[in-house]
């Protein structure tokens, strides 16, 4: 049987970033580089942006700083020169940065390309507004390129936002330089003349959001899930990291948004999607509770993976366990849960070795039916 890792060759906690594909992008939280303040009718001033950047954005508990340079950015020019004074002098951090930037070709994307090729050594991921709909995948494919010319290693997030796009994301999918693609919701149903609601959206695009997800499978690559546009007044404090703990909150805290946006975000962990986008930090903490494997959740995982082992019925058998019986396949679904905790930087050291020796046990086809992710 040939081994997924080696693991007197894994010293560190990135070992396992090749074999898995990666870290998820997670909950992504949008930020304005250059904000609008309602208050008094005026754009911030740059000395302004700056001192919110640094007081907000070097704390976010976000997985990902998603910067938008395009539809939510008005103030672009602007935008670009504080990024490109800023982005270099951010601190050492445990999240990913991304720039959602113009579409294809057009003026705002030269501009776009123009700071990218100045900060790319401080950014993770290009998110690419309008993925497809004018050229097809020779965007991505020209995007990719682009980068290679510039030495970067920078991934590129599409964004689905038309049934052109969905059309052809398998060929969106089919690049090297793309892992994760983003259903945007509501330029989609805009081209669709869908009238969707904040509440029920979900429900109201699940066709179209099985298509991606069954495509985005087969290539093995993860999606970002819909952007929620319901405000709410309180955030789940850090200390809520189990169900019943969110639970509790939402009954005595909550309100009808907090609840709606849980909610989602509970269908779309169900969908396998590997990440969320968010338009206030006080929705980032009920996402990341929704798509994080509960450290109870991991110890059952890892109990049911032990017992598996135990009988030898990892790759075929079955265990009874608390009234179940459980086959290779349940097994899997534990493994899958172990992973995606590790995905989200949410796995203990102990459960992430553990994970390792179960790894090792799999040969090749067997690890790739249960994770499609990693490019091997």
């Amino acid at each position: 049987m040939t081994s997924i890792v080696d693991l007197s060759k894994l010293t560190s906690k990135d070992d396992l970033t090749p074999v898995l594909g990666g870290y998820w992008p997670g909950i992504q939280i949008y930020y304005p580089p250059i904000k609008f303040n309602p208050l008094d009718g005026t754009y911030e001033t740059m000395e302004q942006a700056k001192f919110r950047l640094q007081k907000h954005a070097y704390k976010t508990k976000a997985h990902t700083l998603l910067f938008d340079l395009e539809d939510g950015c008005r103030m672009k020019e602007m935008s670009r020169k504080l990024l490109l004074e800023e982005l270099p002098k951010f601190p050492e951090r445990d999240f990913q940065i991304a720039l959602r930037i113009n579409p294809f070709r057009t003026k705002e994307y030269e501009e776009d390309l123009l700071l990218i090729k100045q900060v790319h050594k401080y950014i993770d991921v290009i998110v690419l507004a309008k993925a497809g709909e004018v050229y097809g995948d020779a965007e991505i494919r020209d995007l990719s390129s682009w980068l290679v010319s510039i030495g970067s290693k920078v991934t590129i997030q599409p964004i689905i936002e038309h049934p052109k796009s969905l059309k052809i994301a398998d060929k969106l999918m089919s690049h090297s330089t793309v892992n994760h693609v983003v259903f945007g919701i509501h330029d989609f149903s805009k081209a669709m003349a869908y009238k969707i609601t904040p509440q029920g959206w979900i429900d109201e695009l699940e066709t179209f959001f099985n298509m991606l997800t069954m495509e985005a499978r087969i290539k093995g690559c993860g999606v970002i899930g819909g952007v929620e546009v319901l405000l709410t007044p309180n955030s789940l404090p850090d200390s809520c990291v189990e169900k019943k703990d969110i639970r509790r909150w939402l009954d005595l805290h909550g309100d009808d948004a907090s609840r709606h946006v849980y909610s989602h975000a509970n269908r779309e962990t169900a969908m396998g999607l590997t990440g969320k986008q968010v338009i206030t930090p006080n929705h980032i903490n009920v996402c990341k509770v929704a798509f994080t494997p509960s450290p109870n959740e991991i110890a059952k995982d890892v109990k049911i993976l032990k017992e598996a082992i135990k009988a030898d019925a990892l790759l075929s058998g079955a265990i009874r366990y608390e009234g179940e019986m459980l086959d290779p396949p349940m097994f899997g679904k534990s493994l899958q849960n172990i992973l995606r905790a590790y995905a989200l930087k949410s796995l203990k050291d102990e459960d992430r070795n553990f994970a390792l020796e179960v790894l090792n046990k799999m040969p090749l086809n067997t690890f790739k039916e249960n994770w499609p992710f990693g490019r091997i």
